[in-house]
């Protein structure tokens, strides 16, 4: 199948777009290449006994040696989150098979890793996405002893795998292995959870129902299983070549699980400089695996966070990627993937029905994906159609299902769930956004009603519960960019919201801020650029004030007069409240360097963009 030409113009403007920032990139991973030699041989000898110090004798004999590759392992593991807990045991698993095939590994360092699902609706989600900002940089402080000759990175949710990658392009000429940790076994089904939610919303069950539902759905260790950012993450890794092949949806705590992770060790040291064919990230990760990447966002549905981390992970590696290339792929990508929110099976249904092995291959098959990218198992996607399976007990690889094993979660691209990939690019006079339809029924997808402006989703919470929203009306919550507050998600609003729109009112949310990648039903834009703490036009919006927001046709606007939109100021506001405590105090420089959403909401300058 020939490439869509869609897709081929998309890429070949990305490609001209990027040409000076790629090539600079490009440039320093290429001086930073120690032409076969391991990296440890660059250090003194006074450096080099600090760095292996600790280690076993025998460990140390192989460290000595100039010849054997180390590998560096960068872990999120912490045993409070679920996602997480399982890491605890693969550094030693990845050590053990790294002697096997010739080869030493260190764990190099640990990043955090923190929950928006614990931090939701809290102050401490304000940290939340400069979190993935933190994890890049612990990432470039692991790796800056100089030791390591190819990398495996241990993470799994929103912020902390876009960090990791974002650290790993930083070392652009070290190989990169990403290994998953794996969902959770199933619960409860999401829309018996999601109703349970939206009758404690309502005040029609208590808390202590509330949180055994709760419990029966995060019940143990193991990525949430929802198709949410985390989810979308594992998608991500496997799309881009930086995955083994169907990795990314094996439950933790399985013979496959441990036995990918012995793998993942092995070609982590195959690709490295001494291995048999090296593979540094700065050939993996390319204007064509970005476009991939967009491409299986758009086709499963997935998390629109990733309109923020997509684009700083480019821009990592010398791309500039922005909004309108994810609107025209939409416009021809269909959605062949139905897990919640976007429908009601899990990631487990979804791997079982087919997975990402299949989804590769008709997304190939259809033109849509770029076969010819490098990843971590050579040259070509097409390696990655593929499922994982145990061999006499190794992981092993097979072509994926031909049929899917259930048309209602997947489908093949010639019969799509939707013809478009459900992500839409609003503009008008309050600025850009963006927002997920996929979810969302025909006949919510334009909403025309008067603005109800809020500063705080408290604010709104506490309306619904006062009964002030039994009406058509359009919630603007605004100052919850970057600059203002961190841009936290607004996942709290989805119970009322909901509750809501199904009494029959027409509602919607336009916000500067972020919604979860669990979120969907209800119409949003989300992102909205600039923030008003920027001077956005968010900040000119009025109570009563009319709002379009068509998805269909990618509106947003005040439907006010032009001259008095004009003439009208912005309101500001005392963000002082927001600077301090649980932490935020310590972030007031991320606050200040943010960049707008569309440019990934970064807060760090990075040099490749100075002046842009």
């Amino acid at each position: 199948m020939s490439l869509h030409p869609v897709l081929h113009a998309v890429t070949q403007r990305i490609i001209e777009r990027s040409r000076d920032t790629r090539a600079a990139y490009l440039a320093g991973s290429q001086a930073a290449m120690r032409q076969g030699k391991v990296e440890r041989s660059q250090l003194s000898c006074t450096n080099l006994a600090h760095a292996f110090a600790a280690m076993p004798d025998g460990i140390k004999i192989h460290l000595k040696e100039a010849a054997r590759p180390n590998l560096a392992i960068v872990s999120a593991y912490n045993d409070m989150l679920s996602a997480h807990q399982p890491l605890e045991t693969f550094p030693a698993i990845i050590k053990a098979e790294a002697l096997k095939v010739g080869a030493t590994a260190q764990f190099a360092g640990g990043v955090p890793a923190m929950c928006d699902g614990v931090t939701q609706g809290f102050e401490g989600m304000e940290l939340s996405l400069f979190s993935r900002d933190v994890i890049a940089m612990s990432t470039a402080i692991a790796l800056s002893h100089q030791m390591f000759d190819a990398a495996l990175y241990l993470g799994v949710c929103d912020k902390i795998v876009p960090g990791l990658l974002i650290g790993a392009l930083a070392f652009g000429h070290l190989p990169a292995v990403f290994v998953p940790a794996g969902p959770m076994t199933t619960g409860i089904a999401n829309d018996e959870k999601a109703k349970v939610r939206q009758l404690y919303a309502e005040g029609k069950v208590g808390r202590d129902a509330l949180l055994e539902s709760e419990m029966a759905s995060y019940h143990g260790p193991g990525t949430c299983t929802f198709y949410g950012t985390a989810n979308s993450n594992q998608m991500l890794m496997e799309v881009m070549g930086l995955h083994l092949p169907g990795a990314a949806f094996v439950n933790p705590n399985t013979p496959l699980r441990d036995a990918l992770t012995r793998r993942a060790a092995r070609v982590a040291a195959e690709i490295s400089a001494q291995g048999s064919r090296f593979t540094p990230i700065c050939e993996v990760i390319d204007e064509k695996a970005i476009v991939n990447g967009i491409v299986g966002l758009l086709a499963t549905g997935g998390s629109t966070n990733h309109t923020l981390h997509i684009n700083a992970i480019a821009r990592a590696a010398g791309i500039n990627v922005n909004w309108d290339d994810f609107d025209e792929l939409s416009a021809v990508v269909p959605l062949i993937v139905r897990a919640y929110p976007n429908g009601k099976a899990d990631v487990n249904h979804f791997h079982a029905a087919g997975g990402m092995g299949y989804v590769i291959r008709e997304l190939l098959d259809a033109g849509l994906l770029h076969d010819d990218v490098t990843t971590i198992m050579g040259r070509g996607l097409r390696a990655h159609s593929q499922e994982a399976w145990l061999q006499d007990g190794e992981a092993a690889f097979r072509d994926a299902p031909a049929v899917s094993g259930d048309d209602g979660v997947l489908r093949p691209a010639a019969n799509p769930f939707s013809a478009d990939g459900g992500l839409k690019v609003l503009t008008g006079n309050i600025g850009r956004a963006v927002i997920k339809v996929s979810a969302v029924k025909a006949e919510h997808r334009v909403v025309e009603a008067p603005a109800v402006v809020f500063h705080d989703q408290n604010e709104l919470l506490a309306a619904f519960k006062r009964g002030e929203l039994e009406k058509d009306f359009v919630a603007v919550i605004r100052f919850q960019g970057p600059r203002a507050n961190g841009m936290p998600e607004l996942h709290k609003l989805t119970p009322p919201l909901g509750v809501l729109q199904e009494r029959g009112f027409k509602v919607a949310l336009v916000t500067d801020g972020r919604m979860s990648g669990a979120s969907g039903k209800v119409p949003a834009a989300i992102h909205v650029s600039p923030e008003a703490l920027l001077g956005g036009d968010i900040g000119k919006v009025r109570n009563g004030d009319l709002v379009r927001l068509d998805a269909n046709t990618g509106e947003l606007s005040i439907l006010v007069n032009a001259a008095q939109w004009a003439s009208r100021e912005h309101v500001q506001i005392d963000l002082s409240a927001n600077q301090h405590g649980v932490g935020r105090d310590l972030f007031a420089g991320f606050r200040q360097l943010a960049t707008a959403a569309e440019d990934g909401a970064m807060s760090f300058a990075h040099p490749l963009w100075a002046g842009r």
